[in-house]
C-alpha cells in the first residue's frame, strides 16, 4: 500500500498528528514501511514535513513510553544520530509513538569506522557508578529488568540471566535439569568476566536496529537502554553474523577492550539467546547449551 493513503487508518493518523503537533496539520500521504516484527510502521507525509509512526493495539501499556525514554537518553549523549520523538500516547485503544522521519541514503565510505568510534564515545558515558537504570524497559516485547546493582556480575546474573531463565522455566521451555546446570554456571562468572565501569548502552544492538541516515552515517533505532558493561554490547553485535571488521577496529582503537574478549562473547550472548528462546522457541537454546558444555 505504499504511495497512497490507507483510508482505513487515515482518521487515526490525523488524530495523532492533530494531538501531537497542535496546528493545522494536513495528512497528504501515508505508506507502510518496514519497522520491526512487532509493530505497524507508517511514514506520514504532511504539510509540516514527514514523520515516522509506530502503533500497536496489543503491546504493554508503557512500551512506547520506555522506548521514548531510551531514545532521549541516547539522543542527549550527542554521539550518534537518534530519531527525535515527537510524542507517544494512546488514541482509539491503539498505542503509538510518533518520531521524526529519517530518510535512508547510501552508506559513506567511512561508515563503519565512524560507527565504531561513535559507539566507543557513547560507551565513555559513565554517569552512574551502578549498573542498571532508574526504570525497567523492554527488549523486544519482553520486560527488561534494570534494578541497580553495584556489581556487574550480580547485575548480569539477577537482571539478565536469571530473569530470562525463570520466564523460560515458567513457560515450559526448559526443564529442571537445564535450570540446575545454568544456575551452576553463575558461580564461575566472577572468574570469567571483568567489572568494567557502567557505560550507556543501546542494549539491543544488532543489524536490524540501525540504519543509514540521509547523511550516509549510522542512525540507531529501537533501543533497550541501560548502563552496563560495554562488552555485552559489542558481543551482541556479533550475534547474527556480526558487523564489518572496520567497525571493531575503529571501536577498539577509540576504546580498547580488555584482552580475552573473544572468549567472553558467547557468555554475554547467553542473554540475547535466552530472550530469543522466550520470544521464538527452543531452537535458540543450542548457543546457551554450548557455553554450559564449555565451562561446566
Amino acid at each position: 500500500m505504499s504511495g497512497h493513503m490507507s483510508t482505513s487508518h487515515s482518521a487515526f493518523y490525523e488524530n495523532i498528528l492533530q494531538e501531537s503537533l497542535k496546528g493545522n496539520v494536513v495528512l497528504k500521504n501515508s505508506s507502510s514501511v518496514s519497522g520491526g516484527c512487532i509493530n505497524n510502521a507508517v511514514k506520514l507525509v504532511t504539510n509540516h514535513g514527514e514523520y515516522f509512526l509506530k502503533w500497536n493495539k496489543d503491546i504493554s501499556e508503557d512500551m512506547f513510553e520506555k522506548e521514548a525514554k531510551g531514545l532521549a537518553l541516547l539522543h542527549d549523549a550527542r554521539e550518534l544520530r537518534i530519531p527525535g520523538v515527537v510524542s507517544f500516547g494512546e488514541i482509539d485503544h491503539k498505542k503509538y509513538i510518533l518520531q521524526e522521519y529519517i530518510g535512508s541514503a547510501a552508506t559513506k565510505n567511512d561508515f563503519w569506522d565512524d560507527f565504531g568510534s561513535c559507539l566507543a564515545n557513547l560507551h565513555k558515558n559513565h554517569v552512574t557508578e551502578n549498573y542498571g537504570l532508574d526504570h525497567q524497559n523492554y527488549i523486544g516485547s519482553l520486560p527488561q529488568i534494570n534494578n541497580f546493582k553495584s556489581s556487574w556480575i550480580d547485575f548480569f546474573i539477577e537482571n539478565r540471566l536469571e530473569y530470562q531463565l525463570q520466564l523460560a522455566y515458567k513457560n515450559g521451555l526448559v526443564d529442571k535439569k537445564f535450570t540446575a546446570r545454568y544456575q551452576a554456571f553463575y558461580k564461575l562468572l566472577p572468574e570469567l568476566l571483568p567489572e568494567n565501569p557502567p557505560s550507556l548502552l543501546h542494549g539491543d544492538l544488532w543489524s536490524g536496529n540501525f540504519m543509514t541516515g540521509p547523511d550516509g552515517k549510522v542512525c540507531l533505532i529501537d533501543p533497550a537502554v541501560y548502563y552496563g558493561n560495554r562488552e555485552i554490547e559489542i558481543a551482541f553485535t556479533r550475534m547474527f553474523g556480526g558487523f564489518d571488521s572496520l567497525f571493531y577496529e575503529a571501536y577498539h582503537e577509540a576504546y580498547p577492550l580488555e584482552p580475552g574478549f573473544e572468549r567472553r562473547i558467547d557468555i554475554y550472548n547467553m542473554y540475547p539467546s535466552m530472550v530469543h528462546v522466550n520470544l521464538f522457541g527452543t531452537s535458540y537454546l543450542s548457543g546457551v547449551e554450548s557455553v554450559l558444555r564449555r565451562f561446566l
